[in-house]
């Protein structure tokens, strides 16, 4: 086995230290190529590109450029144990291959590390396992683990394939990943592996997964893609074989950003720096508290503060942008452009990141503003504004007595006690702010105690609503309620009256871009806390007209009245296969896809098999028939294939007689969510009466009579063709 090891045997100078037989080993400072998250990766799914350059097994990143990496570390991939977020344990991985050798690469942020306790066991101590199923057949082939011991980088099969004696692995220690920070580079050849054959196209199933150990204080933690069990294999996840990358070709962006994208700086001014683009000999840098002003801005903008060498910048000191300081409570906007050395000084645009200031107020309160369901022996916390000292809690029973309150006793803890609460009840709350010199008056929040009707459809808040929407809701202690709706929040009309399971309302076609209110209230004459008045929600409606958003299904039994199974709304081949290749839905719940989305929680997932020569779903229309109103002139979908996919001809048609197909031959092999924008007049000029479409089709035409599947995201008429990738 060929291991390689970074290692020097001097004290521990970042403030952690190895215990490795008698010896003391630190790591090594490599201020190395740190990848980051590679951003729009497809759903659920991961790339592996074929190496243009055999990356050389050192534990140096550099030849990992321009591959996929995915990230590991947020609350949804905790499997178990307690974590304690993205510095406590995070990962980004990425594989690739060429025609001899499967690669995995993976920069893993640690704060302390447990060694295994020998050579036979390294679940118990840090170790991360790879769970291949390579041919796809919901079996796992090869389950090789790496990790250190005795300071040796270490390869434990356990189980199916790859040899240790076959794989070359370097596990590198790197200060910028935290105290306990490393690298995992691993080199495992083809025919070491069981069932792997690696093309172009072609598909396997995997997961990296980390275990933490079961022993010491990090004891029972194992993060993973999305937190499932990784021994499952119906659990791991699609990785598609990708074609030929310049691994060890420039990156031409700057990276890295600091502060972070999205951070929150406790500070009135900010030291921004970045990673330069290999090509950069200067950067040009733009800040401006307006994202469209920075992300779209020029050196003619007035956000452009010039082109410079130095890859850092100060902001919120004189001299500099905001020399009265960062405004708490802002959010700012920066971006680097990288440009090139003569002759041709070319320019590449960079990405808008951003930061924030936290604001005076108390901010991120617990419970969530408006959340459902809180337990009535909740304790409520908050996040104290910038500089705070003190803080003042009001707490009732209604918006305007908390709203008006004032007097009250200020604190030094970050939390406060109410006393166990009623049932089904919406409590207000306010928290005021005081650092030493000022008063800041806080937001007003709320919550609703367990027990209380929850919304389930429209979501509170919700936006781009459809403008023929049927409100549902879970019912809570009541057995009959009121359903009250309307545009002004403080005066609604009782729109009905109903018995429990009988949980939706119908408002009938509402107003485009317009904000409804609606609260349903209970009642129980077998409770005596009855009856229950319900959280206030909202929602607005669209500016667009939604045809299928595809929101709408469940997977309820066809034989039940609330059943809305995708299945029975689009139809398919099914029943007629000589002359339709097409399945809509999953073959088990949930029959809309779930996984695979694009900007909601659903898809519509179809089947195809073009040997009779198409493949095709219809939606009969019942509302939005009338395509011509508010002006509306483009009709949107959204679409995704696989690049395992046969070149078929998507197409839409209205009214079942006027067809218009994609320009794209392509199309079906798309791997990303894709917006087709099309023109109603194309339907028009095919003699269809744009005032009553009643019903449209989406389909494959045979080019090859290929079979595979393609997943429909949403569609919608807009009054202007929206940008693409909104």
């Amino acid at each position: 086995m060929q291991l390689k090891l970074k290692t020097h045997l001097t004290s521990a100078h970042f403030g952690i230290a190895f215990l490795i037989g008698a010896l003391m080993l630190s790591p090594l400072v490599l201020a190395g190529y740190i990848p980051e998250p590679t951003p729009d990766l497809p759903d659920m799914e991961s790339i592996a590109y074929r190496a243009k350059t055999m990356p050389t097994i050192d534990g140096d990143l550099s030849d990992w450029k321009n591959v996929a990496f995915r990230f590991i570390g947020e609350q949804k991939d905790v499997y178990r144990g307690n974590w304690g977020g993205p510095d406590d344990l995070s990962y980004v991985w990425s594989v690739m291959w060429d025609e001899n050798t499967f690669y995995f690469a993976a920069a893993i942020w640690d704060d302390f590390y447990q060694e295994p306790a020998d050579a036979s066991q390294p679940w118990t101590g840090d170790c991360l396992f790879l769970y291949i199923d390579a041919d796809a057949d919901s079996t796992i082939d090869n389950k090789p683990c790496f990790f250190l011991l005795d300071g040796q980088p270490t390869v434990f099969p356990a189980s199916g394939g790859v040899q240790p004696e076959d794989v070359e692995l370097a596990i590198v220690m790197e200060p910028q990943l935290g105290d306990a920070g490393r690298i995992i580079e691993v080199a495992i050849p083809l025919g070491s592996m069981t069932n792997m054959s690696p093309a172009e196209g072609g598909e396997f199933n995997m997961m990296p997964g980390y275990e933490e150990g079961t022993q010491g204080a990090e004891a029972g933690k194992f993060i993973d893609w999305d937190g499932l069990n990784p021994d499952d294999a119906a659990n791991l996840r699609k990785v598609t074989f990708g074609g030929l990358i310049d691994n060890s070709g420039p990156i031409r962006l700057a990276y890295r950003p600091s502060p972070t994208d999205g951070d929150l700086l406790e500070a009135n001014w900010a030291n921004l720096s970045w990673h330069p683009g290999d090509w950069a000999v200067s950067h040009d840098l733009y800040l401006g508290d307006v994202f469209d002003d920075v992300n779209e801005g020029t050196r003619d903008s007035d956000i452009y503060r010039g082109n410079q060498t130095a890859a850092f910048y100060i902001a919120g000191f004189p001299g500099f942008a905001y020399p009265d300081g960062l405004v708490p409570g802002m959010t700012y906007y920066w971006r680097i452009d990288e440009v090139n050395a003569l002759p041709d000084e070319t320019v590449y645009k960079g990405d808008a990141w951003s930061f924030s200031i936290p604001p005076k107020t108390a901010y991120f309160p617990v419970p969530a503003d408006g959340e459902a369901s809180v337990g009535v022996d909740a304790a409520l916390t908050w996040t104290p504004g910038y500089g705070a000292k003190l803080h003042t809690v009001y707490f009732g029973e209604s918006f305007d007595e908390v709203d008006n309150a004032t007097g009250g006793s200020p604190q030094g803890t970050l939390s406060y006690n109410p006393g166990t609460l009623k049932m089904a009840k919406t409590y207000y709350w306010r928290v005021d702010e005081f650092d030493v010199i000022e008063t800041y008056k806080g937001d007003v929040w709320s919550f609703t105690t367990e027990g209380a009707v929850v919304a389930l459809n429209p979501a509170n808040g919700a936006v781009d609503v459809t403008q023929t929407p049927v409100l549902t809701w879970a019912p809570g202690l009541g057995a009959s309620h009121d359903i009250y709706f309307g545009t002004d929040a403080t005066s609604l009309e009782l729109k009905g009256s109903g018995n429990l399971g009988s949980e939706s309302f119908d408002p009938g076609q509402l107003e485009w871009n317009t904000t409804y209110y609606w609260r349903v209230d209970e009642a129980n004459n077998a409770n005596a806390d009855s009856p229950w008045s319900g959280p206030l929600w909202s929602f607005t409606t669209a500016n667009f007209l939604i045809i299928d958003d595809m929101e709408s299904y469940n997977d309820i039994n066809e034989d039940e009245p609330e059943s809305n199974r995708i299945y029975l709304a689009w139809i398919d081949g099914f029943d007629n296969p000589a002359t339709n290749g097409s399945v809509v839905g999953n073959l088990n719940a949930p029959f809309a896809e779930q996984t695979i989305v694009n900007s909601g929680i659903q898809s519509m997932p179809m089947a195809y098999e073009n040997a009779v020569g198409k493949s095709e779903a219809t939606l009969t229309l019942t509302s939005n028939r009338d395509w011509t109103v508010n002006g509306v002139d483009t009709l949107t979908i959204w679409f995704r294939g696989s690049s395992a996919n046969a070149a078929e001809t998507l197409y839409v048609a209205l009214n079942d007689t006027a067809r218009v197909d994609n320009d794209n031959p392509d199309a079906a092999t798309i791997t990303r969510w894709t917006q087709w924008n099309i023109p109603l007049q194309a339907f028009a000029d095919q003699g269809v009466n744009l005032t009553n479409v009643n019903s449209i089709t989406v389909g494959l035409s045979s080019v090859t009579g290929g079979f595979s599947m393609v997943f429909f995201g949403g569609i919608c008429i807009y009054g202007l063709a929206p940008p693409l990738g909104n």
